[in-house]
């Protein structure tokens, strides 16, 4: 899929925002920095998503080599999801963002149910 938007993406930005962007792939990767999940599993950590959403970014980030997806051969089918190396490296990134968003909460003292 990255092989499609190769020409059109102008900076490295441009190429992170679009391997990361979006309501649910930075909540996605949060959640699988701890631990392989199942699909179930993540969805519940994520609440609203749909299933339809989590799917299409679930394969979106395996696509961009940010997810593991490991299929287990046996009934019911077993799938797993988890971080790659790449994934991996994203996460102090994301814990500064982390910070800095809890930092603006507190400071702005917002109410996030309203998004």
């Amino acid at each position: 899929m990255l092989r499609l938007y190769e020409d059109k993406l102008k900076c490295e930005m441009e190429l992170t925002v679009y391997l990361i962007g979006g309501k649910w792939k930075i909540p996605i990767l949060w959640n699988l920095k701890e631990e392989t999940m199942r699909f179930g599993e993540i969805k519940r950590q994520l609440g609203s998503v749909t299933p339809k959403m989590l799917t299409q970014q679930l394969r979106q980030l395996e696509e961009s080599g940010l997810v593991k997806r490991l299929v287990y051969a046996e009934i019911p089918p077993r799938v797993e999801y988890s971080l790659t190396e790449d994934a991996i490296s994203i996460l102090p990134i994301l814990e500064q963002l982390s910070r800095w968003g809890n930092g603006y909460y507190n400071k702005h003292k917002m109410n996030l149910d309203m998004y």
